[in-house]
């Protein structure tokens, strides 16, 4: 019972945070700095997102192929190939090095 206190309670807290975002007016969210804050803080959360994501294997460093997959990957995108072949190349990557042995 004392699940469900805690899942309704999270999502009676989401619901407020979007409330409160609506809240904020319309002239502080056009502001340059905003725009700018908004696009650097996107950005830094999925680059973080992805090392965890690539390195982490619970509570441990894992170096398997994944990290063959992310080399790939950003070759890819400094060569300036369309994210479609980023994705396919990293994926198929992956599935070579685990396929050699790597987990």
């Amino acid at each position: 019972m004392i699940t469900w206190l805690y899942v309704l309670v999270a999502g009676g807290v989401a619901f407020l945070t979007k409330l409160v975002g609506y809240l904020v007016p319309a002239t502080l969210l056009k502001r340059r700095r905003m725009t700018r804050v908004a696009g650097t803080l996107t950005i830094g959360l999925l680059a973080s997102l992805t090392m965890i994501n690539t390195l982490a294997n619970g509570q441990q460093l894992a170096f398997d192929s994944r990290i063959g997959s992310l080399a790939v990957a950003l070759l890819a995108l400094l060569l300036r190939a369309p994210f479609l072949v980023v994705v396919l190349l990293g994926a198929a990557v992956a599935a070579l090095l685990r396929l050699a042995g790597l987990p």
